[in-house]
């Protein structure tokens, strides 16, 4: 009889929720409630999709309510696109909000800016049309759009992406990557408009890629440039002394222009400096965001430079700021932080000098163990499963770092590793060093020998660099730096800000001291 009785009570149930008919919800008569009454998305590249952006509606009545029509006011014909509680759409009808609750409407566009005429950016607007054949309510969209260059890989009749040989591998077997050569057309970038790369774009063989004053480069997730064999990559930015000029620095980073994806590493791919490639010189840039900033295989063989970079700025590596094999590279006023592993490795031996330098390495993205600044002669060979084949070695001619800050959130951010029986030349003078050897760890090494004025001439050890926000990328330095007035004389020039240096007691690292603007909020 119990379970009878329980039969019946659960019939009644089922038929009272049965009867139940959501559509006698009230109609909504102007009373919706929206969490913005503008949604702006952020800036986009035409033809490129936007993230995808979300408002809420709320009935904060005590009653259901049914929306009779939710639409977007440029109907079937507009670049946006709506997902409204979990539909997809550009129209709705009776959409249901309880009493007292909410529903998600979620945006996202893709517009082709050439829709507009004469415009370099417009604004693409709409409004999502809540009831508007009644008591209309709305709320507006608005999407910047920029135009650019676009350069990409071809396909072939079969739908094939063009690729690029890189070599072979153990087997034989051809490596290719996605990426095309520039023709002779495309070997100016200028700041006329930003320029979006899909792939790898080639510098030709015997060709120069001149990158002009404020030219923009934005990249598409596993992208980047490649110098070929005797190629050159001039990167000619300038500092502005007009405070309210346009910034005339050369900026590499991905084609994701939304502030949540701003200090986002590992968007890109490279800048890849292959063997044979040559004469490189990049001034006044800022790459960031990458996996690697740059990689320099090797170097051209003369006594100059094959990588001279001034006055430029890596950050938000995923992997490495620069990553150097046996390479010849010139740095001054470079500032290299947060990198996932180093923010320079200069491996394998080659020829390095770095002057008025700062390499700090605040990542906090997920566990580092390795330093800000690592150098070596060693190449070490493993096999597919990971197993060491060989160890190869070449000299290092020469790693000098005068006037650097070498810092970080690690103990340790200064490695050398040497092979015995090689040359191995490296000086480190008047710089500030952060290597807090807690456990004698290296207490007998002497590559680590601080005392030994041949390697470390008027190095500091441990004291504060006073940065102004390094887990932000601020690297300038204070009042109160151990830095200040402490870099060789007589000296002269410009920080990379332009500020010129101090003649007689100049600053380590690639900025002079300021003072810091305290915030009186």
């Amino acid at each position: 009889m119990r379970y009878l009785s329980s039969l019946v009570l659960l019939a009644v149930i089922v038929l009272w929720s049965s009867c139940r008919k959501d559509f006698e919800a009230d109609p909504s008569t102007g009373n919706l409630q929206f969490s913005t009454d503008t949604l702006f998305l952020d800036t986009i590249f035409t033809n490129i999709g936007s993230s995808t952006y979300s408002f809420k509606v709320y009935n904060r009545t005590d009653n259901d309510l049914n929306i009779p029509s939710i639409a977007l006011e440029r109907g079937e014909n507009s670049n946006y696109r709506l997902n409204v509680d979990g539909i997809p759409g550009k129209s709705f009808e009776n959409i249901q909000v309880l009493a007292k609750d909410s529903i998600f409407v979620f945006v996202e566009t893709t517009t082709d800016i050439t829709q507009q005429t004469g415009d370099l950016e417009f604004l693409y607007t709409d409004r999502v049309l809540f009831d508007p054949s009644g008591s209309q309510q709305d709320v507006d969209l608005v999407t910047l759009v920029k135009d650019a260059v676009f350069l990409f890989p071809s396909r072939d009749d079969e739908g094939m992406v063009e690729t690029l040989l890189l070599g072979v591998d153990d087997n034989m077997e051809e490596i290719r990557v996605e990426g095309f050569f520039l023709e002779d057309d495309e070997l100016t970038f200028t700041a006329e408009k930003p320029y979006v790369i899909y792939g790898f774009a080639a510098i030709p063989p015997d060709r120069t890629l001149t990158i002009e004053a404020g030219a923009r480069i934005h990249f598409h997730d596993g992208s980047g440039i490649i110098a070929a064999n005797n190629a050159t990559l001039l990167v000619n930015g300038e500092i502005s002394t007009d405070p309210e000029a346009l910034e005339n620095e050369v900026i590499f980073e991905s084609d994701r222009l939304e502030p949540g994806f701003s200090d986002i590493p590992g968007q890109w791919g490279l800048i890849w400096l292959t063997a044979g490639s040559t004469g490189h010189m990049i001034n006044h840039a800022t790459i960031k965001n990458a996996a690697v900033g740059i990689l320099m295989d090797s170097n051209d063989g003369g006594t100059d430079p094959t990588l001279t970079i001034t006055n430029s700025q890596i950050y938000n590596t995923s992997a490495y700021g620069i990553l150097a094999r046996t390479a010849n590279i010139l740095g001054e006023n470079v500032v290299i932080n947060n990198a996932g592993i180093s923010s320079l490795y200069a491996s394998f031996g080659g020829t390095y000098n770095f002057n008025h330098c700062t390499f700090g390495n605040y990542w906090n993205t997920s566990f580092r163990e390795t330093p800000s600044v690592a150098i070596d002669n060693l190449f070490v060979v493993r096999d597919e499963g990971g197993n060491v084949t060989e160890i190869l070695a070449t000299d290092l001619l020469e790693a000098n770092f005068t006037n650097c800050i070498i810092y970080g959130n690690e103990n340790l951010e200064l490695g050398i590793n040497k092979v015995e029986g090689t040359i191995f030349n490296y000086n480190f003078q008047n710089s500030l060093i952060r290597f807090n050897d807690f456990n004698d760890q290296f207490a007998d090494n002497e590559l680590y020998d601080f005392t030994n004025t041949s390697l470390y001439e008027n190095v500091i050890l441990n004291e504060d660099p006073d940065f102004k926000a390094p887990f932000d990328n601020m690297l300038n330095i204070g009042e109160d730096s151990a830095a200040n007035g402490q870099a060789t004389t007589p000296t002269s020039g410009n920080d990379i800000l332009g500020t010129p240096r101090n003649a007689t007691a100049p600053d380590i690292g690639a900025y002079e001291s300021v003072t810091f603007e305290v915030d009186g909020n």
